[in-house]
């Protein structure tokens, strides 16, 4: 066998991703209550933008005045509290270390009594944005901008400042709803965003660095971006400049009309480099209205772990087009997915009648439709389609595995037949503690992986599991040895457990040499 495979981390070279709110960073709700609310009364325009004849403004005054109101400062506070004091390490326990230092220099994290010590969180803040959304006070903003708070403060455009309290927060889309006691306020027009076109200009409007109200101007760069460590994640990308304190802000169209909320900028520097991030004023009313009306957002759900369709794949699964569709790499036990017959190695292709692009447009499609709604699948199945009629579930009460789009998989021995540099074993109890791999998951582990092969550089590590070798059930590693010694392709398909989920993958030897040469 080769040397170890090393366990890699992805590294964002860009920099890294920064919530554009100031202060602090929240983490728990403090203020949502539980209280049922009528349903908002927003306005919308779903029109798109004149796109044809484009012609350049003299100024945005006229439009910022118009929208400029119906964008506020949101400023929150957390008390000072005490905090539990943290554990000493070890070698503080030392008699050696005690000997030298003596007792008295020592604090322990328990007391005398017995109680664990606290240490004097001092009082916390926090600022960002937030957009009114309604007349009778409802106002739009980022979960991780409220999240925590104990007390939140609202200024509106004239000046005016007013307590607000959580309606409800949302921290899978990083949005939340909070109120404040007043009329007649300026709400803001929702745009329909899944009209906005990467070209279109756009205003980014909030309160940076506490400097009070700024406008910066600029085009939506980008669409449905993801990988920003959410669990729903559609954003619209933009150069116009968004900085700490912008979060929760109003992302508008010419017509000053919401298209996004602004939400985090991608910065090596923690400022301003040309790449923020708005979640679409689409999902961000769907989310709005259910945590008014309920307090809580209820997704759908099929129970599927799914990812995206590669060339790689695609051709394993003789697939005609390479491009679009979501691969069913695991069907959750007793799930709507499961009783609608659907099993793992479909290809998922359409939903009533709408094309699946990949994994995370189905889920984010699939989350918008209200549980107990049964919905159309065209699937291709062993290189035919056909039509799954699925019940949708509550994914609140289910739960479920959630899409992936990249993975790991293997097995065989060093230059002989395919999965080459892969080492193997049987899953035992030792294995299984030390990997933490569930009782349930069958296969064999992956003990070693050479650097060097193509397992590795399709990203297959130590403890990952094979389950199935080109559609066959794998039980030993000598059953993963023998399927691999003589196989009629260089290329092999992997379905693989992983700690991030199941999920297929293809390992390509066909252009690596053959070491006997």
């Amino acid at each position: 066998m080769k040397s170890p495979f090393k366990n890699r981390r992805a590294i964002m070279a860009a920099g890294a991703l920064v919530l554009a709110a100031g202060g602090l960073t929240w983490s728990v709700t403090a203020l949502a209550d539980s209280t049922v609310h009528p349903k908002v009364s927003v306005k919308v325009d779903e029109q798109t933008i004149p796109r044809d004849n484009f012609t350049e403004s003299g100024s945005y005054a006229p439009l910022v005045k118009r929208v400029a109101p119906s964008v506020v400062k949101v400023e929150v506070t957390e008390r000072a509290k005490d905090i539990p004091a943290p554990d000493l390490p070890g070698f503080f326990n030392d008699p050696a270390f005690r000997q030298f230092f003596g007792e008295q220099g020592i604090v322990p994290p328990q007391g005398r009594n017995g109680r664990r010590r606290t240490l004097q969180q001092p009082r916390q803040e926090g600022l960002g944005s937030g957009v009114i959304v309604s007349s009778d006070g409802y106002i739009l903003t980022n979960n991780h901008v409220v999240h925590d708070a104990d007390t939140i403060k609202v200024t509106l455009a004239d000046q005016r400042e007013l307590d607000a309290k959580v309606v409800g927060t949302d921290p899978q889309s990083d949005l939340a709803v909070i109120k404040v006691d007043a009329k007649d306020l300026p709400a803001i027009v929702f745009a329909d965003s899944t009209k906005v076109e990467v070209g279109d200009r756009v205003l980014a409007i909030g309160n940076p660095f506490g400097l009070g109200q700024t406008v910066t101007s600029g085009m939506v760069s980008g669409l449905s971006r993801a990988n920003m460590g959410l669990d729903y994640e559609d954003f619209i990308q933009t150069d116009a400049a968004i900085n700490p304190g912008n979060s929760g802000g109003a992302l508008v169209d010419i017509k000053g009309r919401l298209v996004g909320i602004n939400t985090a900028i991608l910065s090596r520097s923690g400022g301003f480099q040309g790449i923020g991030f708005a979640i679409p004023s689409t999902m961000a009313k769907n989310v709005m209205q259910q945590l008014v009306e309920t307090g809580k957002v209820i997704r759908g759900y099929m129970g599927v772990a799914v990812q995206d369709v590669n060339a790689e794949l695609a051709s394993a699964f003789k697939l005609q087009d390479s491009t679009r569709g979501a691969l069913v790499a695991e069907v959750v036990p007793d799930s709507p997915a499961a009783k609608a017959g659907l099993k793992s190695g479909d290809v998922i292709t359409e939903l009533n009648g709408d094309k699946v692009a990949d994994a995370r447009r189905l889920r984010l499609a699939v989350a918008q439709i209200a549980p107990g709604k049964e919905v159309t699948l065209k699937v291709i199945r062993d290189n035919k389609p056909i039509d799954v009629k699925l019940t949708v579930g509550n994914l609140s009460k289910k739960g479920g595995a959630h899409a992936t789009d990249e993975g790991p998989g293997g097995s065989g021995d060093d230059d002989q037949g395919t999965l080459n540099g892969v080492g193997v074993a049987d899953l035992n109890r030792e294995m299984r503690a030390e990997f933490d791999i569930p009782q349930k998951v069958q296969g064999v582990i992956v003990t070693e992986v050479d650097p060097t092969s193509a397992s590795a550089e399709a990203g297959l590590q130590p403890g990952d599991v094979i389950q199935e070798i080109n559609r066959q059930p794998v039980r030993t590693a000598e059953d993963a040895v023998k399927m691999t010694e003589n196989p009629p392709s260089k290329k092999t398909l992997l379905r693989i457990w992983t700690r991030r989920g199941i999920r297929f993958m293809v390992i390509d030897e066909s252009a690596k040499p053959d070491a006997s040469q």
